[in-house]
């Protein structure tokens, strides 16, 4: 699934090319993609004819268009989801699940998706934040993050430090990839519970998601395969700089050791033993 910086890759296409355009029409080529969408496909097309996008935001792994009626499109790319920038003149794609053609002509913008997991739905009143997002913790990209609220909460807790670096209503848009990064730069083991992270400990640890994000946006993100793409269709390249993430067995970048992967919440974690040991009890 998407991360924070494979969807701010994506915000990023979309504001250069949609941000000040008007929609003309929205067309629904599959009920499921706009299945949060309870009124239907009628509603969604009539909101968004002739509503101008405002601006592209981002809150974690969700992306939000404030339009000027003071709704908004709210979208989530789920596993397969892709947001692109076509000329009309293009093939339609075979996943093609929406379009919305603009006033101006081209380019037009698609909403493909393979899985069908992701969607899209108008926001009433959205603009600002839309409601179905506000529960969703700011993420530390955001320049309104609290650093000291953060390590606050992480310490309060009593759970595995990823556990919480995956909780969304505690930091947002950290996936397993970039925990698994981060948790290797900070020498931590992911079952290590929070409540017994020193404070400079939990610091240091929000300072590497920090960075690793960063970077990761500045890669375009982590493309594993041919579903993430931004909104020309390219793939990201920072999985060339992953330390640890699917490189089981491979030597630890750091130390030589070799890399483990462990069964995690129906997924894997990867560690180094040596640079990440296991905490000795997990109480």
């Amino acid at each position: 699934m998407p991360e924070l910086p494979e969807v701010e890759t994506v915000r990023q296409g979309l504001a250069r090319w949609f941000v000040g355009r008007t929609i003309a029409t929205a067309e629904v080529h599959h009920p499921r993609a706009i299945r949060r969408h309870l009124p239907g496909e009628g509603h969604f097309a009539a909101v968004l004819a002739e509503r101008k996008i405002l601006d592209v935001r981002r809150r974690g792994k969700y992306l939000w268009l404030p339009l000027d009626s003071g709704d908004a499109i709210v979208a989530h790319l789920g596993m397969s989801g892709q947001l692109l920038c076509q000329p009309a003149e293009a093939p339609d794609e075979v996943h093609l699940r929406v379009r919305l053609r603009f006033a101006d002509g081209d380019p037009e913008l698609r909403f493909v998706d393979q899985r069908t997991f992701g969607g899209l739905a108008v926001s009433e009143g959205g603009a600002d934040l839309p409601a179905e997002i506000a529960h969703i913790a700011r993420d530390p990209i955001d320049p309104d993050f609290s650093d000291a609220g953060f390590v606050a909460a992480l310490r309060a807790k009593h759970t595995e430090v990823k556990r919480a670096l995956l909780d969304q209503t505690l930091i947002s848009g950290v996936g397993n990839i970039y925990a698994d990064e981060a948790l290797w730069r900070a020498r931590l083991h992911g079952a290590r519970l929070t409540d017994g992270l020193t404070r400079p400990a939990a610091q240091r640890l929000l300072g590497y998601v920090r960075e690793v994000l960063t970077e990761a946006i500045g890669h375009g993100g982590t493309s594993f395969d041919a579903l993430y793409v931004n909104v020309n269709g390219e793939s990201g390249y920072f999985d060339r700089s992953l330390n640890v993430y699917g490189r089981e067995s491979e030597p630890c970048r750091r130390c030589g050791t070799p890399i483990r992967r462990e069964p995690f919440m129906n997924r894997s974690s990867y560690s180094c033993p040596r640079c990440q040991p296991r905490p000795r009890t997990r109480g």
